[in-house]
């Protein structure tokens, strides 16, 4: 089978970023339903390879590789990105209401270090369309999907704890799992909320925004996940690490994009503004995850997220203390061939 996906790329990488984005998902959700998008990718007839399978969270996952959010934001290509092999699929980040976004541009590739800077700022069809496209999205994908909240730009950090309210209440029947969205660097002051008080208070309240919703889903407690930041110092890890394990959250992931430009000093893109993502972040990310590993209690599963190009790389976060692994950046430079690689994993 030849490998579809580095033509796809010459031609893809010739292109805006954003605009390349757009056609990309466009083109899988195509040949998804017309049935050859397995096939393009070497796949077969599947909807997702079949991995060893582990469980975490109390859910049960295929393999330990899912879609990072951010790729799928208004929740369009469960299905298309099931059949490239993912275990999960995270969709997100979703605000309340729907909002544009930064001013474009605000995606730029740094081919030669295989990483992405984008300052997208939270761009979603709000989390009533979100839902809506699940419905028409996710048919047949068999895997674990995770629905990625966050605070409207507009709406001011002191009450920000109400639209993540907000949206948990709306997403809770669709989600396995939902995550927080305290670390994106693209939404003014949301890093602010990446504070123990806050928190400590996000998480209690979700959790008993949990307890009254579980009764009207019979029983079921989605598990409630913070997403964190590469450029926390150890001693926030740490102090974050306490307030997770002493609310007793159900995971965490680590890590967003980054600030840091030290790595990718001298590139043309390097002063633009928002989030570095891919292999220059790798490091850093699986540094993060050792120390709260450390610092976390051991019931508290880690998603590792960062500069994945490779099992080797995926490897590094697995050693370094997390149970699962997503991707981005790697599936645009690598393609699908790096799911099926990483589902592989034991």
């Amino acid at each position: 089978m030849p490998d579809f996906y580095k033509l796809a790329r010459k031609i893809l990488f010739r292109l805006d970023p954003e605009t390349a984005h757009h056609l990309t998902l466009s083109g899988m959700n195509v040949t998804r339903r017309l049935g050859l998008l397995p096939h393009l990718t070497g796949l077969g007839p599947a909807p997702n390879p079949v991995g060893s399978g582990i469980e975490v969270m109390g859910l049960r996952f295929p393999n330990r590789v899912g879609l990072a959010a951010g790729l799928d934001k208004a929740g369009t290509a469960v299905d298309a990105f099931g059949a490239l092999g993912f275990g999960h699929v995270e969709v997100g980040t979703v605000t309340p209401r729907p909002q544009p976004g930064n001013p474009k541009p605000r995606l730029f590739r740094l081919v030669e270090h295989e990483a992405v800077i984008n300052r997208m700022g939270f761009n979603n069809p709000g989390v009533d369309r979100l839902l809506e496209n699940l419905g028409r999205s996710r048919r047949r994908f068999r895997g674990v999907l995770g629905i990625n909240i966050g605070k409207n730009f507009d709406t001011p950090n002191e009450r920000a704890l109400e639209d993540y309210v907000a949206c948990f209440r709306a997403v809770y029947g669709a989600a396995d799992y939902i995550a927080a969205n305290l670390s994106s660097p693209n939404t003014k002051g949301l890093r602010d909320l990446q504070n123990v008080e806050t928190c400590r208070e996000l998480v209690a309240t979700l959790q008993r925004e949990r307890r009254d919703l579980a009764l009207s889903h019979d029983g079921r407690q989605a598990p409630i996940l913070i997403k964190i930041a590469p450029d926390l110092e150890a001693d926030q890890i740490r102090d974050l690490a306490a307030v997770f394990s002493e609310t007793k959250i159900d995971g965490v992931i680590a890590t967003n994009t980054t600030i840091d430009r030290a790595a990718v000093a001298g590139h043309r893109f390097a002063p633009e503004a928002g989030g570095l993502s891919g292999t220059p972040v790798r490091r850093r990310a699986t540094e993060v995850i050792r120390v709260l590993r450390e610092a976390l209690d051991p019931a508290i599963p880690i998603i590792g997220v960062g500069g994945i190009s490779s099992a080797d790389d995926a490897r590094e976060k697995l050693d370094a203390g997390a149970a699962l692994v997503q991707i981005y950046t790697g599936l645009i430079y690598r393609g699908p061939a790096l799911v099926r690689k990483l589902a592989a994993m034991k």
